[in-house]
């Protein structure tokens, strides 16, 4: 193990001093901004731990988006969707299924890849789990009987990656982000991380701890299939299936044992440890249970290595939009603004989980190249057949081990994209093995809970309600949605009861509020600088004719000028400006105290 150890440290040291090493800053390298506590191992093995926790996606999103139909025709005349079964339409089903699994690995690493290059940081990203299900099942339909069909839905998708290309451009996605109150910032991490835990507890990719039901929003799971009914519930024997309790043993406790020792590796060995034993036949908790599924799974896992060819789903956009114009409007409507706010609330969250958010600007390094890149892979993945790429929250599975750099988002690319050849195994990854991996990364993200503003109300009920929407209403987007409009809610109010009582009335606890501006700090959008400038223009235009020597002396321009270093200036200007009780204008001083 020494020798192991010692040959480990030396390449560090050696790709560190490589001019490889200094493209992504790591320790070592000398470079002026070199990441403290970087390795090339640590970074290595942290994308194994991303890729082996977001390896489900290969088959989860193929399955998903394989209901769609895509392009089969079902030539059934009395069955029009072929819902009762076609083994002609089936056939074609089940290749669809191949070739998006392809696709699904092929985009996820061709975006993580590109993602780690360009950003240097260790977010992975894939087709999003929660818009494949809209696009599946409200766009187009099951078996296509939706509102528009595969192919011009696709193109829906590429053109919410050609806007947000234009909207991450002119800063509006970066300037979203820092707009939206710190402690709903945080709020959406740690919401997200309870999001995780649930997507951990689920059966379709998780240990199947709980599941939906037709009377309760969840209910206690955890029985062997034969004991479900048809909508999934358990009608007995709950907490006793063998796969729940191994996903719980080997692929939980023993992580989080390893974990507090500090064995590296530890969520990667959890999830190798599991898949290894689920993988024989004939055994309790088998992935390829003697069943017509069980026995397709496992003709597909002896062939190890197999490329499936794009034949059906390669570049099928449809640019026909007069078939169903409003429809399709409001399909691409809806992929823009629950994607925005999904994508740009989980990279935040990232980028905060692994420490690279700057403290004065609220923003994090290259983050116009990051939604760019975002960007340019959402069309890149319509032209393969995939829903749109979004950040994977699975990334906070390689950052909790260790991983800083780009090289971790890299290695996870790498990885996916050799999964288009061994297809047959790393689809053969069982969700319980990944599940109580997906549970202890919501528990690290949920420790930034203590950072929320608890102490006044206005910040801590928008937050709690982030929160709990998230998981509770499984959408990252949502949640954020529903927190905002609780924060625009209760400080509306209050800004309206402070403005109508002349500032005589206000919240007791006013002292602890959050501070909170609609002209963020840091570098604001372009096109709201121009405006602002060609505002500036105008009305200094105007004043110099009328008060021209008037304003030279007036002691009003000095308390605007006050009021425009507050508003604009950076942190740092605005921290020294709390320090220091500003100066107030006598003409315009005001008594405020509280009723």
């Amino acid at each position: 193990m020494d020798a192991i150890r010692n040959w480990a440290e030396s390449l560090d040291v050696c790709v560190a001093k490589s001019t490889f090493g200094r493209i992504f800053r790591l320790e070592g390298s000398d470079h002026e901004e070199e990441i403290r506590n970087t390795k090339f191992t640590t970074e290595l093995r942290a994308g194994l731990t991303t890729f082996f926790t977001m390896a489900y996606i290969i088959a989860v999103n193929a399955s998903v988006l394989s209901d769609t139909g895509g392009n089969c025709v079902c030539n059934d005349p009395v069955d029009r969707y072929c819902l009762k079964g076609n083994h002609e339409y089936d056939m074609c089903v089940q290749e669809l299924n191949r070739e998006i699994a392809t696709a699904t690995a092929a985009m996820a690493g061709l975006s993580s890849f590109l993602f780690g290059f360009l950003t240097n940081m260790p977010v992975c990203l894939g087709p999003g789990m929660g818009l494949n299900a809209y696009f599946a099942y409200q766009v187009v339909g099951f078996h296509g009987n939706g509102t528009i069909s595969y192919n011009l839905a696709l193109t829906a998708v590429f053109l919410e990656g050609l806007i947000f290309i234009f909207l991450s451009l002119i800063g509006m996605r970066q300037w979203l982000v820092r707009v939206i109150p710190v402690s709903l910032k945080i709020a959406a991490a740690c919401g997200i991380g309870l999001y995780l835990a649930e997507i951990g507890l689920s059966a379709s990719s998780g240990i199947g701890a709980i599941s939906g039901s037709q009377h309760t929003p969840l209910m206690i799971a955890g029985c062997p299939d034969r004991y479900k009914n048809e909508f999934g519930e358990c009608e007995s024997h709950q907490m006793t299936s063998p796969t729940m309790w191994l996903g719980i043993t080997c692929g939980g406790i023993i992580a989080a044992y390893l974990m507090m020792y500090k064995v590296k590796s530890a969520m990667a060995v959890a999830i190798l440890l599991v898949s290894i034993i689920s993988w024989p036949r004939n055994t309790p908790v088998t992935y390829f249970p003697s069943t017509r599924i069980g026995d397709d799974r496992w003709d597909f896992f002896k062939q190890v290595i197999h490329f499936q060819p794009l034949k059906t789903v390669l570049n099928k956009l449809e640019w026909d939009l007069g078939k169903a114009p409003g429809h399709f409007a409001l399909a691409l409507f809806t992929f823009l603004y629950v994607d925005v706010l999904d994508c740009t609330a989980t990279l935040y969250s990232m980028a905060r989980f692994c420490g690279v958010v700057d403290p004065e600007t609220g923003d994090f390094p290259r983050s116009t190249i990051a939604y760019c890149t975002d960007a340019v892979c959402i069309s890149i993945g319509a032209l393969l057949g995939t829903s749109p790429v979004t950040v994977f929250v699975e990334s906070g599975a390689g950052i909790a081990e260790g991983g800083k750099t780009g090289l971790t988002a890299i290695t996870c690319g790498v990885c996916f994209f050799i999964s288009m050849f061994l297809g047959p195994i790393f689809s053969s990854i069982p969700p319980w093995a990944t599940g109580s991996t997906l549970i202890l990364v919501g528990c690290l993200m949920m420790r930034q809970v203590v950072s929320v503003n608890w102490r006044y109300i206005g910040d801590a009920v928008p937050a709690f309600v982030t929160i709990m929407f998230i998981p509770f209403g499984y959408s990252a987007a949502y949640g954020l949605i529903a927190g905002l409009m609780v924060y625009t809610a209760l400080n509306g109010m209050v800004y309206i009861t402070e403005l109508v009582s002349g500032g005589h009335i206000v919240p007791d606890d006013e002292d602890h509020r959050e501070y909170w501006t609609i002209k963020p700090q840091g570098r604001r959008p372009w096109f709201v600088s121009a405006s602002v400038w060609l505002a500036d223009r105008i009305g200094h235009g105007s004043e110099s004719k009328k008060h021209d020597a008037a304003s030279i002396g007036s002691t009003d321009s000095r308390w605007e000028h006050q009021d425009r270093v507050v508003s604009y200036g950076s942190s740092r200007e605005l921290q020294t400006v709390a320090a220091h009780p500003p100066l107030t204008n006598p003409r315009q001083d005001k008594v405020l105290t509280k009723q």
